[in-house]
């Protein structure tokens, strides 16, 4: 499929009315867990699209040019508030949050599997297992408050068990900035992987810096701040190996044409009929946005698109589906922590070394961080942990059920 050259509507035909806005909400109990990442992945590439074109155009001096930025912003916006809409109002905070640690686990290991850049594949590996732990911290919050199985929630497709330990992610900040792409040589796909994951983590930290205060108990408001500055962590990583040289109507084209190709993605993936319409009047709706970003970048820039893109033709599609194998294989680097552009075991580093100085500035008495004090009292509670794990835990120190692990990822 070209984006580029498929015919589509005027698209000042595209704006919604309020019923359109508005969708049927999905049912939480029967609806694949992959619809809801996938909603939750185009939730987040819509709040980035927004984003983006709200700081093109507080940077851009001709009003033309702002004139049509708003256009797209505008149906950028009510593609947003129809997706977010097909949340049904009865899955709470945590039920979502499981979604939502779903997608970074499974979206990361199929970019990783796929994407032929290591500089792209290592962040995405190293951020994979700390997703990993979050998924299972947020598991145990949710059987010990609600008595919600998440296992059933995703569908057994993921194992939830514990990953680089939570208490052991806080880096010094210069430690996770990674080396940008050069958007001139890097091929499609590994430009898609840096915009795609940079949205999908940052629309998790968006969500738990919103819903943290909303929680209705002090440890699970602690937990979403805890892994919420992690998150702040894995945005600032993956935004940093875009191409920081791209013009801004560069940027805004690829943006576009991300979205073409994922919008076109999950149309080809979807399982509900209903959704599956949704997705496919996006990926029209896209074609008109990335049709005008490249006619401008053609006027002012004298660029075509297509070779900024590097493809016409979109490359292997994003299909969701089990990763086990593969992040049972990446568990093992668990003790690597990064160090500038660099992943390396942290029981190499001096016991001086900022990242351990930053840890206990950052965690203050192991009992109190908020990931460790959940399972803690989940165990003191039940006995055991709650995971759902098919075979032991690759990791022999954290296979123990009955004692959170906290020392893997330092030694």
């Amino acid at each position: 499929m070209n984006p580029f050259t498929h015919q589509t509507r005027d698209i000042e035909s595209y704006c919604m009315n309020w019923a359109e806005m508005y969708p049927k909400a999905y049912d939480k109990k029967k609806t694949s867990p992959y619809t809801k990442t996938r909603i939750i992945l185009m939730n987040g590439t819509e709040f980035e699209s927004n984003w983006f074109l709200h700081q093109f155009a507080r940077n851009c001096p001709n009003n033309d040019i702002r004139r049509a930025i708003a256009l797209v912003r505008e149906q950028e916006q009510q593609q947003q508030k129809r997706i977010a809409a097909l949340k049904p109002i009865d899955e709470n905070i945590l039920e979502t949050t499981i979604a939502y640690e779903q997608l970074a686990v499974d979206l990361t290991a199929i970019l990783a599997q796929n994407v032929d850049d290591d500089n792209a594949k290592n962040a995405l590996d190293f951020a994979l297992l700390e997703d990993f732990d979050h998924l299972y911290r947020f598991a145990n919050l949710l059987k010990m408050d609600y008595d919600i199985d998440a296992d059933v929630m995703v569908g057994k497709y993921t194992e939830i068990m514990p990953g680089r330990p939570t208490i052991n992610e806080h880096r010094h900040p210069v430690d996770n900035v990674r080396y940008s792409m050069n958007a001139k040589r890097a091929d499609v796909y590994t430009k898609l992987v840096g915009n795609i994951i940079t949205a999908a983590e940052q629309q998790t930290m968006n969500y738990y810096m919103n819903v943290a205060a909303f929680y209705h108990n002090d440890l699970g408001r602690k937990l979403f701040s805890e892994i919420g500055m992690v998150e702040e962590e894995h945005v600032s990583q993956y935004e940093s190996l875009k191409d920081p040289t791209c013009t801004w109507l560069e940027q805004w084209v690829m943006h576009e044409y991300t979205e073409c190709y994922l919008y076109y993605s999950m149309m080809q993936d979807e399982s509900d009929a209903y959704i599956k319409n949704i997705w496919a009047e996006h990926y029209e709706m896209e074609v008109a946005h990335l049709q005008l970003a490249n006619q401008l970048l053609k006027k002012y820039e004298k660029k075509d698109g297509a070779k900024v893109v590097g493809c016409e033709e979109f490359p292997k599609l994003l299909k969701f589906g089990e990763n086990k194998e593969y992040i049972r294989r990446v568990l093992e680097t668990v003790g690597y922590t990064s160090i500038e552009e660099d992943y390396v075991p942290a029981a190499k580093l001096d016991e001086n070394h900022r990242f351990f100085l930053h840890l206990k500035q950052i965690n203050g008495a192991t009992k109190d961080v908020p990931s460790h004090a959940v399972i803690e009292k989940y165990i003191k509670e039940f006995g055991e942990d709650y995971r759902y794990q098919e075979s032991p835990h690759p990791v022999k120190e954290l296979d123990n059920r009955t004692k959170d692990n906290t020392t893997a990822g330092t030694r």
